[in-house]
């Protein structure tokens, strides 16, 4: 175990707290002097009652940073009081280092080989105090040609190697009186000084009663603004020497000495974190004091290396995430008929009734959060509902409308969010869907055929695919896919959200700021085949029916409705507002206004509120100019059978074709959103049931097909978003970066079903006021959404590494075990297969963006044939871990 300490001075006995839990002790803002008992007493002693008076422990379990910042600066009116005591006031805290893994942490072979490169090393100094000890190090590293820093004063870094305090004293005369740790306490009638190291590291062992320190060796460790580079000097001792309780035998000094603006592997304490790795080890240590020469130190040095990367290879194997992906699926797992779907039952049917439960009955109520999340689900839903199914309309005619989607988003939502393994992913009606549905009508007006029928037979060939997926157990296929191809998929997705949203606001200042004020519009005057597609996520600008009304009636009398530039501009405002007061809502919580619970609640439920308001300025506030708005077109009947016996044999065959590319998009989304919802950050313990749910959303989408409704399946980033809001997180901070960490997730079925169920309510809300919200403030909507979905995005945090000095880089599992230039071949290689992704899915031929599900599958043979030719297996794997 390693221990790390600023202002290091050896205690007398380790403190109790630290001998209870063995790992971790702090103390804060204590006065190590007891006025009661009579300062004086200890001031004729000579000092070292006195010194002792300010000792304090360092302690470690596995690793150990300890802090003491010692303050002189004391209140006006107690000065004459703690003049003749000498008392200061001393702040300690402390923090495990974990030992260095050779074999993962790339950066602990290049210290190392840095310091062979420059190696300044001292055998057998005589000098006895620590003070004289340091200096001839520093000297050592002065008179080294290869170590000049030309700005550096290396008085100033001895003096910032301590924490000098000291405090009047009265009387005349000076003397010196060394101390237990070999620094030095200069004693004076007029003034009392003592050193205190400021940042050490040292190596600890728990046992039963309190910690054993390592007290052979000893790692200093200081940042100095002057250096250019890092510098490493190690210094035997020609005899132990006796520094303190804690340092009774020190034979080994470590100095590592960095400038402060580095990367976050390539600190003071990271650097001290190797060679204190190396030194905890005994018998490497009785090895060094064997060596005769620099070289034969330099050579036990990389021997020792070869062993710590040898040892931690063993355990690295039976690593769980490593053992999970390089077990091999076999061929019997899939014959293995229903096997899938029964495990998945087994595991889910015993915590049912508890997904109704948690959080409502027992001591961890969440009913407050838990009527947050149904507000935010039930406007993710509703919202994304009228948008597609706006789409819809234009592109079927009115078969398929907002009021049919908003009840096939009903039905579905309530059976999945009742019957479903996993009841956290919501599905929805999506963009993807939406252009096969464009396609199938395009094939029908071809082809002569009959669109409802057609869509019928395509959906029922879809859910037999998918019932076959589901029994023969291919979601076990999903463990193909690694990390960073579902951060690539999911990105996709994200970026779609962006396209859509400004295509559609181009559309809207094509429509109305350069066309002007004249009576026909831009699209009028267009032919339809001009229109530029919108890609694969399509949204719903094309709306031929805006209203050309000059004139617009209330309680006063007429006024003129505006249109043009004026109506261009304010959908912009509308769109980015809601964009700005969605996201400054949303991290609100980390501001420090108002309470805690009230910050929650308003980040839980920044969509609604910033929707509302915004819908509220377009259509109330700004009512005079002409806003675009979704179509609505009553129903005549919702549930109509489709007449599925009206077509011939070779249209159902041809159905099939196109069912079974569908059915690849639904396995493909409903199992990788599944999979980044039960992602191990979550933190959900009641298991998953990737091949059950798979098998309902097949049963769902069949019902839904011989109705006329629109298709639905798991949806990204709402699935994780509902996830986030059910969540309990707090914050953690790592080498001054701040981390969110879920700590649990209340796992239930109500904030689901009760959303679906509002859904289905909102039928009564058409055409007003849902009317109301204008399309710029869906697209506001869009791009809340996708700026929200890459928060934790490990493609979009390494794309943004390219943009950032190397100092500002976190301290990622993947930062500390993969050299930089892997990591930004691998980003690079990323971004080029989602390119191709975006390619196929965004085409503007129809067809190519059908097989576009092709190209996510083929992204496995690239991820296991091609990239580990480029980058070695074992970066391949820390790149793909969780941590």
């Amino acid at each position: 175990m390693l221990c790390a300490g600023k202002g290091l001075l050896p205690p007398e006995s380790p403190p109790a707290a630290m001998s209870r839990n063995g790992y971790f002790f702090e103390e804060s803002g204590y006065l190590k002097c007891d006025m009661d008992d009579g300062c004086e007493t200890k001031e004729e002693t000579g000092g070292e009652e006195l010194f002792d008076a300010v000792n304090n422990t360092v302690v470690s379990g596995d690793s150990i940073r300890f802090f003491v910042n010692v303050n002189l600066e004391v209140p006006l009116n107690a000065a004459d009081e703690n003049e003749s005591a000498g008392c200061v006031l001393l702040h300690t805290s402390r923090k495990y280092l974990k030992l260095k893994n050779f074999e993962e942490e790339v950066r602990a072979h290049r210290d190392l080989d840095g310091f062979l490169a420059r190696a300044s090393i001292i055998l057998d100094e005589t000098a006895t105090s620590l003070d004289d000890v340091l200096r001839e190090m520093l000297k050592h590293f002065a008179e080294d040609p290869e170590n000049m820093e030309p700005s550096c004063n290396f008085e100033k870094i001895m003096s910032t190697l301590f924490t000098d305090s000291g405090t009047p004293r009265e009387g005349n005369g000076t003397h010196d009186v060394s101390d237990s740790t070999g620094a030095n306490i200069q004693t004076c009638t007029s003034h009392l000084k003592f050193h205190l190291l400021s940042d050490t590291i040292q190596g600890v062992t728990a046992t039963v009663t309190g910690v054993q320190y390592q007290q052979s060796w000893l790692c200093i460790i200081c940042t100095i603004k002057s250096l250019q580079r890092r510098h490493v000097c190690i210094s035997r001792l020609e005899r132990p020497q006796n520094w303190g309780e804690n340092s009774c035998e020190v034979r080994f000094v470590i100095l590592v000495l960095a400038p402060p603006k580095m990367k976050s592997t390539k600190t003071a304490t990271e650097v001290g974190r190797t060679f204190a790795t190396m030194f905890s080890d005994i018998t490497f240590r009785q090895k060094l004091l064997e060596t005769k020469t620099e070289e034969e130190f330099k050579e036990a040095l990389v021997h020792q290396r070869h062993l710590l990367t040898v040892v931690n290879q063993r355990p690295s194997i039976s690593d769980g995430h490593k053992s999970h992906g390089s077990k091999p699926l076999k061929l019997h797992e899939f014959l293995n008929v229903g096997k899938g779907i029964s495990d998945d039952i087994a595991r889910r049917f015993p915590v049912y009734a508890l997904d109704f439960t948690d959080g409502i009955i027992g001591n961890n109520k969440a009913i407050g959060k838990y009527i947050t999340t149904m507000i935010f689900l039930y406007f993710a839903c509703l919202l994304p509902s009228i948008a597609f199914g706006s789409l819809n309309d234009e592109n079927t005619g009115g078969v398929i409308d907002v009021q049919k989607t908003i009840v096939g988003q009903c039905i579905g939502g309530l059976l999945y969010a009742l019957f479903s393994g996993q009841p956290l992913v919501v599905l929805l009606t999506t963009a993807p869907l939406a252009l096969y549905i464009n396609v199938i009508r395009g094939i029908c007006d071809d082809y002569n055929l009959d669109f409802s029928a057609f869509y019928a037979w395509i959906g029922l060939w879809n859910s037999f695919f998918l019932v076959m997926y589901s029994l023969f157990n291919f979601s076990l296929l999903m463990k193909l896919f690694k990390r960073s191809t579902e951060e690539i998929i999911a990105l996709f997705i994200s970026i779609t959200f962006v396209l859509d949203a400004f295509k559609g606001i181009i559309k809207v200042f094509k429509k109305y700021y350069y066309s002007g004020r004249t009576g026909e519009s831009y699209l009028e005057k267009a032919p339809t085949d001009a229109i530029p597609s919108l890609g694969i996520n399509t949204t719903f600008l094309m709306n031929s029916s805006v209203s050309r009304s000059m004139s617009l009636e209330n309680q006063t009398g007429t006024h003129d409705v505006h249109y043009g530039r004026e109506t261009a501009v304010l959908s912009l405002m509308l769109m980015l507002g809601t964009l700005w007061l969605g996201h400054t809502l949303y991290q609100f919580k980390k501001s420090p206004y108002l309470h805690a619970r009230v910050r929650e609640i308003l980040s839980d439920c920044a969509l609604p509120i910033s929707v509302l308001t915004f819908s509220a300025v377009g259509s109330y506030i700004f009512k005079e100019i002409e806003m675009s708005k979704f179509n609505y077109n009553p129903s005549e009947s919702l549930f109509v059978l489709a007449p599925v016996q009206s077509l011939s044999i070779g249209s159902v065959m041809s159905a099939m074709g196109l069912g079974f590319l569908l059915s690849m998009l639904f396995f493909i989304e409903q199992n990788i959103v599944a999979s980044l919802t039960n992602a191990p950050e979550n933190r959900l313990v009641k298991g998953t049931a990737y091949h059950w749910d798979l098998l309902l959303v097949a049963l769902i989408n069949t019902g839904l097909s011989v109705f006329g409704l629109p298709w639905i399946h798991a949806a990204f980033p709402h699935s994780p978003m509902h996830v986030r809001a059910l969540a309990y997180v707090e914050e953690r901070v790592e080498s001054g970066h701040i981390y969110e960490t879920i700590v649990s997730v209340k796992e239930t079925r109500l904030t689901s079903l009760v959303a679906n169920f509002l859904v289905g309510l909102s039928l009564l809300l058409l055409p007003f006021p849902l009317q109301w919200i204008p399309k710029p403030v869906l697209y506001g909507l869009f791009l809340y959404i996708a700026l929200t979905s890459i928060d934790g995005n490990q493609l979009f945090e390494r794309v943004a590494l390219l943009l950032k000095e190397q100092t500002a880089y976190p301290p990622t599992h993947y930062i500390r075990r993969v050299p930089q230039r892997k990591i930004h071949y691998f980003t690079g290689l990323q971004v080029l297969q989602l390119l191709i992704l975006c390619g196929f899915g965004m085409s503007p031929l129809p067809y190519m963006k059908m097989i576009f599900p092709l190209i996510m599958i083929g992204m496995i043979p690239i991820r296991y044939n091609l990239l580990p030719r480029i980058i070695e297996a074992k970066y391949l794997d820390a790149m793909d871990a969780e941590h």
